[in-house]
């Protein structure tokens, strides 16, 4: 993966403490596609910009559905959120944090095609 060193990850005991619920709900968020987990130094990891007030950023899922069906992988969509976008000007979850959840997800589904 190409994302910036200046992410900070949280793995899925600190998912677990910071939303308050058990491994098995957690690993159940990033099935259902509420959060993205990458393997980071052989350890799956979450970004903590996907996490906002205690919860998953609620724009993620979304998002992270048109990023598939537009043919990503996880792999590519965590690429691309995490880096800054061109057409966007700043990574697209900085974007989704900022109340920008239509431009990103205008971008992500044209990025399919």
């Amino acid at each position: 993966m190409t994302i910036a060193p200046e992410t900070r990850w949280l793995t899925i005991p600190d998912l677990v403490e910071l939303l308050g619920i058990g491994v098995s709900k957690v690993r159940r968020l990033i099935e259902d596609r509420s959060l993205l987990a990458a393997k980071v130094d052989g350890v799956w990891k979450v970004p903590e910009s996907f996490i906002r007030d205690g919860e998953p950023l609620p724009e993620l899922r979304g998002t992270l559905l048109v990023l598939h069906d537009s043919g990503f992988s996880d792999e590519e969509a965590m690429n691309w959120l995490l880096t800054s976008e061109e057409s966007i000007g700043i990574p697209p979850v900085d974007a989704l944090r900022a109340g920008r959840k239509a431009e990103v997800r205008r971008v992500a589904q044209a990025l399919g095609f």
